[in-house]
């Protein structure tokens, strides 16, 4: 790869600039990096220029790389009221409208976001979802998120045997690379507004039942708004004593509160449970109705 940089270059993430400073290894491991940056595309690194926002040292590893780049776009991003949620995001065909899917690692957000794929749906993020609280049209919306849609090798061959996974590589498989599978970003200003929320929490029996679906009350919204929104913040550098949560000032936090509150005001947050399939089924049932036929209401 020919230097671009020169030492200074500009990261676009959903069309928003951070000015990096790196030696130009950087440019020949952009491709292993990008997928794991929310909104950032593998064409997303350019020359920069002006002042550097945050500088990564020579010989930092790949992973430790993504990580302070992803605290510095949870920073960047929050600025402009956008907040890098841990979840995945799928956009509906034909209207543009998009399920959030949260949960904690293994809680089953890619198996539940994989059983809506195979319908048609199409991931927008991976893992970490741009969601901007105050949108053009006063509704919150999916700006894009992490490309790298991964999931774990055994849940996914169980779940989903016809895919043929091979029974021994590598314990997670990019999805993505499945075709017809991820969607860049919203084609336009209406599209990517948020139709559902939920938490999933894929039942680990694939003789689950037909799903299950809570209605989480205002205050345990705004808490898992909260924790998902602040999970670029939580890694641990593996190379360097540095606490990435300070990061974010007392101003920064406030101001990310305020959206977290928004979003559980605007956003009816839902928890489903039982097999992907299942979990789909009441995604889209909530995606057609704006409820289930049958909830129950969690204080």
């Amino acid at each position: 790869m020919n230097t671009i940089g020169r030492g200074v270059y500009e990261v676009v993430s959903a069309g928003r600039s951070l000015v990096v400073g790196a030696d130009p290894t950087l440019e020949r491991r952009w491709e292993s990096i990008a997928p794991h940056l929310p909104g950032v595309l593998p064409a997303g690194l350019r020359a920069g220029a002006g002042p550097v926002t945050v500088r990564l040292s020579a010989g930092v590893a790949d992973g430790d790389a993504r990580r302070v780049l992803n605290a510095h776009l949870h920073l960047l991003h929050l600025s402009h009221s956008t907040l890098c949620v841990h979840a995945v995001a799928v956009q509906r065909p034909g209207d543009g409208r998009v399920a959030v899917l949260l949960g904690g690692h293994g809680a089953g957000k890619t198996l539940a976001a994989l059983a809506l794929a195979r319908r048609g749906w199409r991931v927008l993020a991976g893992d970490v979802a741009l969601v901007e609280c105050s949108s053009p049209g006063g509704h919150p919306r999916v700006l894009g998120g992490t490309t790298a849609f991964l999931a774990r090798r055994g849940p996914t061959r169980r779940w989903f045997p016809d895919l043929e996974l091979a029974a021994v590589g590598p314990d997670r498989v990019d999805l993505s690379l499945l075709p017809a599978m991820w969607e860049p970003l919203p084609l336009d200003l209406g599209a990517g507004g948020v139709s559902v929320a939920a938490v999933v929490d894929v039942d680990g029996d694939p003789a689950a039942g037909a799903g299950m679906v809570e209605v989480l009350d205002t205050h345990t919204a705004a808490t898992v708004w909260w924790r998902a929104s602040g999970h670029l913040l939580e890694r641990l550098l593996d190379d360097r004593a540095v606490v990435l949560r300070q990061l974010e000032d007392a101003a920064a936090a406030s101001h990310r509160l305020e959206q977290v509150r928004e979003l559980a005001g605007v956003i009816r947050l839902h928890a489903v449970w039982g097999a992907p399939e299942m979990i789909a089924n009441r995604i889209e049932d909530l995606d057609r109705t704006g409820a289930p036929a049958q909830t129950t209401e969690v204080n």
